[in-house]
């Protein structure tokens, strides 16, 4: 009896379970940043005072109180999404060949983990936290948000380039129109940053109608905080050039994927984050909506990661 061989590509591939994996670590750090959002917003976040890693100076905690609880909560997922990212990185290591592009982003989102604590832990011990309005809080969370994306973005290539049964080695792949794809990335990231300045505007300086609002964004005596809450919607718009610019290309299917799907993906996303960043500034940014409205984006983020990949990122083979 003879046995057909496997091509020498199927052998290579990484199991569906190394596959599955990847994308619920990414999952789980999305869990992890909405509940992030939800200590911000609770100004919750001093529920451990100025200690880290410890909460409050110890590791159990005895008749904690709520904004003890969920900063603690919070400690620990986060805790927890170190192991489960360097676990991926080991798994990804000896489940893939030498050149696997997934083994590079998997390297840079261990890299963007450690960092992301680094950050975290910064911003506890040095107080900027629950209801902080030090100068320099803005500037550290636009770096934390910004780390933050990349991640995503890490771990978003990491299970894609897992799942891809072409061009998944660096000398498979050939770069179309990168130009385009850093301008887009930059904006979209710019975008994340002004909506996280914006939303922390809205934490510290909560308005009581959507006319004390509007009042507030062109008062001289408003924080600059508040001051500049135009620019996340604004740069929003700019960003849907670059959006137009990907699903037009991605529409004309002159890449080895079929994109119409993700595409269409893509178009439902980006409506349903519209919808929500206007239902957040007229019901005054209740926190279901700041939740929702940020899991849509950080969906819409790592769906524009994988669509932008696949453009820019294609098989040699690829006409």
């Amino acid at each position: 009896m003879t046995t057909t061989a496997l091509p020498v590509d199927a052998r290579l591939l990484p199991s569906p379970a190394l596959r599955r994996f990847a994308w619920s670590v990414l999952a789980y750090f999305i869990a992890v940043i909405l509940w992030g959002t939800l200590v911000r917003a609770t100004g919750f976040g001093a529920g451990c005072g100025n200690h880290w890693p410890l909460c409050n100076g110890t590791v159990l905690q005895h008749a904690a109180s709520l904004n003890t609880l969920i900063e603690f909560t919070h400690r620990i997922t986060s805790g927890l999404s170190l192991f489960s990212v360097v676990g991926l990185l080991a798994w990804t290591f000896a489940g893939t060949v030498r050149g696997h592009l997934a083994r590079v982003f998997v390297v840079a989102s261990v890299a963007f983990t450690l960092i992301e604590a680094i950050l975290g832990a910064l911003l506890v011990k040095l107080g900027y936290t629950a209801q902080s309005q030090s100068p320099m809080r803005p500037a550290f969370l636009a770096l934390h948000l910004t780390n933050t994306l990349l991640l995503l973005a890490a771990l978003t290539l990491t299970a894609h380039f897992l799942s891809r049964q072409k061009g998944y080695l660096r000398s498979s792949v050939r770069l179309v129109a990168p130009f385009g794809a850093v301008v887009g990335v930059i904006v979209v990231l710019i975008v994340g940053v002004t909506g996280s300045l914006a939303a922390l505007g809205d934490t510290l300086f909560p308005a009581t109608s959507l006319g004390s609002a509007l009042a507030q964004d062109f008062s001289a005596t408003s924080s600059w905080l508040v001051r500049w809450r135009w620019t996340h919607p604004a740069i929003a718009f700019m960003a849907s050039i670059f959006l137009i610019w990907l699903l037009v290309r991605a529409a004309q299917r002159t890449t080895h994927w079929d994109n119409r799907g993700l595409s269409a993906l893509v178009l439902l996303l980006l409506a349903g984050v519209y919808a929500l960043g206007l239902l957040d500034v007229m019901l005054l940014a209740p926190l279901w909506v700041q939740v929702a409205h940020l899991l849509g984006a950080d969906t819409l983020w790592a769906a524009l990661v994988v669509l932008t990949a696949r453009l820019t990122l294609q098989p040699r083979d690829a006409s």
